[in-house]
């Protein structure tokens, strides 16, 4: 389950209250969507290990199948770092007080989320239909930039109905059910359906729905060897992908649920970094704080960007190069290139 924002988690207390302290033992967690299964071949395959040894540490990587609760877990404290999306990274763990640092900007989705219609319709048409979503979701934000698209909104929608992944195959193949958002693998799915029709997909909002291994920001500076430690790692199976090794991506794909040519295919909607050079360079893009600022615009109209959020400033958010935006005062999300700048120089 990918990219559910947990209104529950808003409520959790920030359990790094005191300065983190050196350590030598860390964990993570992951869950399944097709730019994170690097993280599941990391720990079985030993390579994590490998990585962790060289910087004389312990790095357990813990797969969570709800990955909101892998997030609520992380804010509460339970883990050094998670993978999520920057939206959700924004809403829980930064909106609710833990100071948080994007140490790898793996991919953004290129068409993984899409709004599907039935029959052979357009983005316009959706005007005075109910549509399936999980609600407060990346699908609930690609629709409404979407809508804003063609010049419309949810309220000239009829409804949007809340809708668990888990569900979505089922209720469109229902008559009732007009039009579902959702992501991969369920998109493709979906997408045999006779007549149904994608509208708008996340190709057409590039770099705006970013995957993310985030890590709390105190640890980090305490310990830099885990940021090195989790970056070499990473980016030695992302060289294994990126020269398409069949034995790698076929594990990937057969823990995910799939098989090679299933999990390529979602690849192919899927914009991976895989040089760290090209990830420090989409990080310290001058698009990325205006994506971040639609962002925290969309969660503040939800009510879901922090406890009491006066404003869709409440959180600021600082990037590679110093700037922030939002509340300066209140920084709690941080891009930063420095580990992916080593692995590009080859410093680790």
């Amino acid at each position: 389950m990918k990219k559910l924002i947990a209104t529950t988690a808003l409520a959790l207390c920030a359990a790094s209250g005191a300065m983190a302290q050196e350590k030598t033992e860390f964990k993570v967690a992951w869950s399944i969507y097709v730019g994170w299964m690097p993280w599941g071949y990391l720990e079985d395959s030993g390579i994590m290990d490998k990585w962790a040894d060289k910087y004389g540490i312990d790095v357990e990587i813990v797969q969570i199948n709800d990955y909101v609760e892998s997030i609520n877990q992380y804010t509460a404290g339970q883990f050094d770092g998670v993978t999520a999306t920057s939206m959700d990274t924004l809403s829980i763990p930064s909106g609710g007080g833990v100071d948080t640092t994007a140490l790898i900007v793996g991919d953004y989705s290129n068409g993984n989320d899409a709004i599907i219609l039935k029959g052979d319709s357009d983005l316009a048409s959706l005007a005075g239909k109910p549509v399936n979503l999980v609600e407060l979701s990346v699908s609930h934000y690609l629709l409404a930039r979407g809508l804003d698209s063609v010049g419309l909104s949810e309220a000239d929608l009829d409804g949007v109905i809340n809708t668990s992944d888990a569900d979505m195959i089922a209720a469109f193949a229902t008559d009732d059910v007009e039009a579902v958002v959702t992501w991969n693998p369920l998109v493709s799915e979906i997408l045999e359906s006779p007549g149904a029709t994608s509208v708008f997909d996340s190709a057409d909002i590039p770099g705006e729905i970013i995957d993310l291994m985030v890590v709390n920001t105190e640890t980090l500076d305490a310990n830099p060897d885990f940021g090195k430690a989790l970056v070499g790692a990473w980016y030695e199976v992302l060289a294994l992908m990126a020269t398409g090794d069949e034995e790698v991506l076929t594990a990937m794909a057969e823990s995910s649920g799939t098989d090679l040519a299933g999990y390529e295919a979602q690849l192919a909607s899927t914009e991976m970094f895989y040089a760290p050079e090209d990830a420090v360079t989409f990080t310290a893009s001058d698009t990325l704080p205006d994506t971040m600022v639609n962002v925290a615009e969309f969660l503040f109209d939800k009510g879901i960007l922090g406890v009491n959020a006066p404003s869709a400033d409440f959180v600021g958010i600082e990037y590679p190069d110093g700037t922030i935006t939002g509340n300066d005062a209140n920084v709690m999300f941080r891009f930063d290139t420095t580990y992916m700048q080593m692995a590009a120089d080859g410093g680790l």
